[in-house]
């Protein structure tokens, strides 16, 4: 998927102290570097505001000097005005947390940060993705995954609601890319990928999902709140969230409409079905290599990508029958058995099913 930039006016740029002229220098992903989730949530909920009202932000570099890392986090608070223990100073630091995607606790010298030139501002203002979003009015809601940016974006009314980060599949297990929609939710799911469901002999591990949306039914993958590397992808094939997050998306959007109330395993049944279905979903790719890049490294500041949105939604490619299907009752090239019924897909067109299903038995879910 194609990117464009903003450009910024020279004199924009605040005083630069190195003008580097290829991104940081990166670090493997240590596995203990998570976010703190709940000191996201404070700036994840600051995304009420009108979009016309918000500030356009820009960014400068900030290039660690210091030997001691505490020292050097300590400078560079004070530099952005937030080395004070009030409220506003702390949203400050994770905001710079979350734009770096550093925890800021291993700062070595050289090590290039990038700064924004406001704190506290509606959380949009930062966003790579547009503020509006024509197409989207078509749809009343749609959701955004970009998996080389590692982040989403939730449009209502062609509207930016809201944008955060996400973790995505690893290479060995990538989310899938295209279209999809969400199916059915449920607010806490056990994966079944999990050590004790797997080898309940050998380990009583489980991998506890919250928030859970499942946009592909026969994968088993799912939009949902889990822990959050700083490193990027991170999961099975799931899109992970922040609790703030997936608990807003959980409430936001629509799951599909079925013939059977709570029907979460729908498709495939010979008595059960999709009569509507719920929020579409675009996962745009391509995976990052290595730790996600939002900036484009300019000499003399950096500049924030934004994702060039596809003009039409429908021109990325049906992630899975259930979209193929409805795309031929759309195009008029499909009947369905009853006047406003969609039918559900032959049962050839299924995968066998695992020994546990979407919805198995001890609340187990299929990934993470």
């Amino acid at each position: 998927m194609k990117k464009i930039f903003l450009i910024l006016p020279l004199w924009l740029s605040l005083s630069v102290q190195a003008q580097p002229t290829k991104p940081p220098a990166e670090e493997p992903p240590k596995s203990l570097d998570h976010f703190n989730q709940e000191a996201l949530r404070a700036i994840q909920d600051n995304q009420i505001g009108n979009p016309d009202e918000i500030p356009q932000v820009f960014y400068d570099y900030y290039v660690v000097k210091e030997d001691s890392r505490l020292r050097a986090r300590l400078n560079l608070y004070e530099y952005m005005g937030i080395n004070k223990g009030d409220t506003q100073s702390r949203e400050g630091q994770v905001l710079i947390q979350l734009i770096n995607r550093n925890l800021l606790e291993e700062l070595h010298p050289g090590d290039t940060l990038v700064v924004p030139t406001q704190l506290g501002l509606d959380l949009r203002a930062y966003s790579p993705f547009p503020r509006y979003y024509q197409a989207a009015k078509e749809h009343k809601k749609i959701i955004i995954l970009d998996k080389e940016i590692q982040a989403f974006a939730a449009y209502e009314d062609g509207v930016l609601r809201r944008w955060g980060i996400i973790n995505t599949g690893t290479d060995a297990s990538q989310t899938p890319e295209g279209r999809f929609n969400v199916n059915w939710k449920a607010e806490n799911r056990i994966s079944s990928l999990s050590p004790g469901v797997l080898k309940p002999k050998e380990s009583d591990e489980m991998w506890d999902m919250t928030w859970v949306m499942n946009i592909h039914e026969k994968r088993g993958i799912h939009m949902h709140q889990y822990a959050m590397p700083t490193g990027g992808p991170a999961s099975h094939g799931c899109v992970r969230m922040n609790d703030a997050d997936a608990e807003w998306l959980f409430n936001w959007v629509d799951v599909w409409e079925t013939s059977k109330p709570n029907a979460e395993e729908c498709t495939g049944s010979k008595d059960c079905k999709i009569t509507k279905q719920g929020t579409m979903v675009l996962v745009l790719g391509p995976d990052p290599k290595g730790k996600a890049q939002p900036f484009v490294y300019k000499n003399r500041y950096p500049i924030l990508k934004i994702i060039d949105l596809p003009t039409d939604p429908y021109s990325i490619p049906a992630g899975t029958d259930q979209q193929k299907f409805f795309d031929r009752i759309r195009l008029g090239k499909g009947t369905t058995a009853n006047r406003g019924v969609a039918s559900p897909m032959p049962r050839t067109t299924q995968a066998k099913p695992r020994t546990t299903a979407t919805k198995p038995k001890n609340n187990q879910a299929k990934r993470r």
